[in-house]
């Protein structure tokens, strides 16, 4: 992989990990057309997904921050705490995936674009019905609720299986709250906030295995550098920019994008 393909793929990454479009997927698809698909794209694209997890923090961090003075700096139960219990509810799927399904997961990667295409138009189907619901809410004057345990694991849920190249885990996460009726404004933060912990620890875990010599990658420290450089970038312009239309309730023009690129990919991966 030239440092070019890693800042296109950085690029692409960072804008779509926060977009519902699949960032996985299109990293697949990115890599099929470039023809740099091989055993480093795993390493490539822990590399990248750190770098959005830290755009994720940049862009949120008053939020963090506040989160954080409220849960370890006093003893008493509140709204901080709270929330932070919700994210580790959410956690629970993901975790159970990560630690029992990990090579099994990893096996659905670099396996061509038929999946990543189906799991598109699965994104699609899940943002044309979740906006569908909540135009229909708003016109009956409900404005939804805010995120409960219930929520928290139901979205955790589809979180996990977002794990999936193609189906999109903001997209997922975003319409899976919608459509158990959460409001719009606190969806999208919730769903970009539970997923900083289970990819930091990844990534940590990616790193203590790379240092073992357990995972090589014949990539080189530029384009990492590069890629990482991208898609924190990009990551920084797409989370503030995703926030706004979630409160807008533009997903549907999202959802005829998975269709097409979806589209794309299942007659990409038959030709």
């Amino acid at each position: 992989m030239s440092w070019w393909e890693a800042l296109l793929l950085g690029i692409i990454q960072g804008l779509t990990e926060f977009l519902p479009v699949s960032s996985s997927g299109h990293l697949e698809i990115g890599q099929a057309v470039l023809g740099t698909a091989g055993e480093e794209n795993l390493t490539f694209a822990v590399v990248v997904h750190t770098a959005t997890v830290l755009a994720t923090i940049v862009i949120l961090w008053q939020e963090i921050q506040q989160l954080f003075k409220g849960t370890f700096f006093t003893l008493q139960w509140n709204e901080e705490k709270d929330y932070v219990a919700k994210i580790c509810v959410s956690m629970i799927p993901v975790f159970v995936v990560g630690m029992f399904f990990k090579d099994e997961v990893e096996a659905f990667f670099g396996n061509g674009l038929l999946l990543v295409g189906i799991c598109l138009i699965v994104t699609a189907i899940l943002l044309y019905l979740s906006e569908w619901l909540s135009k229909r809410m708003a016109a009956k004057g409900k404005s939804g609720h805010d995120v409960t345990y219930r929520d928290a694991f139901v979205i955790g849920l589809a979180q996990a299986c977002a794990v999936l190249p193609g189906l999109s885990r903001s997209g997922t996460t975003i319409a899976t709250g919608l459509l158990c009726g959460v409001k719009k404004e606190s969806v999208a933060q919730f769903s970009f906030l539970m997923v900083l912990i289970p990819i930091l620890g990844e990534a940590f875990l990616d790193l203590l295995k790379m240092l073992q010599g357990e995972m090589t990658s014949s990539l080189g420290i530029v384009p990492l550098l590069v890629g990482f450089v991208a898609a924190f970038v990009t990551g920084c312009f797409a989370c503030k920019f995703m926030l706004g239309i979630v409160r807008k309730q533009k997903l549907v023009y999202f959802a005829i994008y998975c269709l097409c690129v979806g589209a794309f990919a299942i007659i990409w991966s038959v030709i």
